[in-house]
């Protein structure tokens, strides 16, 4: 069986999921819903039971707030109204997970190139990252609807390889959920699990079969050797 060193070895690019990955979107996608239920005059629920789905987006809030799945008749309507909540809030208390402005500037201090690939829509991806200095060297930013797929299609993880100048092979791809490591074997690239991220309910994140798993985002500069800040 390889060592880590040897399955991260001649990786150039780096390519990472966005929420509960790189940003910690939890507290605005929460209060997003919870303003949904006060307008009804419902009790706010606690961010700790949002947590875990935030990586489902609306539906995954919808599901907590109020119960309803996507076959429900009132759920398109109550997920345009959660959209426009979330992006009334967008960038309130969204912030980089603890860890992550240091490893990418390790990670452009040793010469790799990184980027960005969600299943969030351009309408919320470009401003959340324009305004997050985090963002500013990003080589590449892949929105769920940049390409005609979303995750687990490889095809945007394909794109953002591209469009920074790598082959796949090159590249490894960090995720918190099931479908980016299906993506990212899909696409030829190496992949990693970010335990830390939102995972989702119930799921057993050591049936992905990444070829790693971190627990911190400062994980990923040790499998990747990266040198410590000068």
């Amino acid at each position: 069986m390889l060592s880590s060193a040897e399955i991260f070895d001649g990786v150039e690019a780096v390519l990472f999921d966005l929420d509960g990955t790189l940003i910690d979107s939890a507290p605005d996608m929460g209060d997003a819903a919870n303003q949904m239920r006060t307008d009804r005059n419902i009790p706010s629920l606690p961010l700790s039971d949002y947590r875990c789905l935030v990586g489902a987006g609306a539906r995954g809030m919808i599901e907590i707030a109020f119960g309803l799945t996507p076959d429900s008749v009132d759920f398109e309507a109550l997920k345009a109204e959660f959209f426009a909540n979330y992006e009334a809030r967008l960038t309130s208390s969204s912030v980089a997970f603890s860890g992550v402005s240091e490893l990418v500037s390790r990670l452009q201090q040793a010469g790799l190139s990184w980027g960005v690939v969600t299943n969030k829509s351009q309408r919320f991806t470009l401003p959340l990252t324009q305004a997050l200095p985090l963002f500013a060297y990003a080589g590449s930013i892949v929105s769920g609807d940049t390409t005609a797929h979303a995750k687990p299609h490889p095809a945007p993880l394909l794109l953002a390889a591209s469009q920074l100048g790598f082959k796949p092979e090159k590249c490894v791809y960090v995720g918190d959920d099931e479908r980016d490591i299906v993506a990212g074997k899909a696409a030829g690239m190496r992949t990693v699990t970010a335990a830390y991220g939102y995972l989702g309910a119930g799921v057993d994140h050591l049936t992905w079969n990444a070829d790693a798993i971190i627990h911190s985002p400062l994980e990923l500069a040790v499998l990747l050797n990266l040198p410590e800040m000068a």
